[in-house]
């Protein structure tokens, strides 16, 4: 199991295509995917689910992967969050 944190950096927080790349990622992989805001826990394959955390610019969220592939899912999510999802 892997787990870390990091801060929605990119201006306009996570709205649809930061969420569906977020969604298309994870889904390339067989380990499973949360996202963790405050207290709210959202599978990382789910497009409703990680549209529902509404994570604005500046808010830490935890990311939580398990299973066989879980360190080259973390690394592909966690480079979105670095490149702000190519948006800035």
């Amino acid at each position: 199991m892997i787990e870390k944190t990091t801060v929605v950096q990119n201006t306009l927080g996570l709205h649809a295509r930061p969420c569906t790349l977020i969604v298309r990622t994870a889904n390339k992989f067989r380990s499973d995917f949360k996202i963790i805001k405050d207290d709210t826990e959202v599978n990382g394959k789910s497009i409703m689910g990680v549209m529902t955390l509404a994570a604005t610019q500046g808010t830490e969220l935890r990311l939580w992967a398990h299973g066989p592939d879980e360190e080259f899912l973390m690394q592909e999510i966690e480079q979105l969050f670095v490149t702000k999802f190519d948006e800035d």
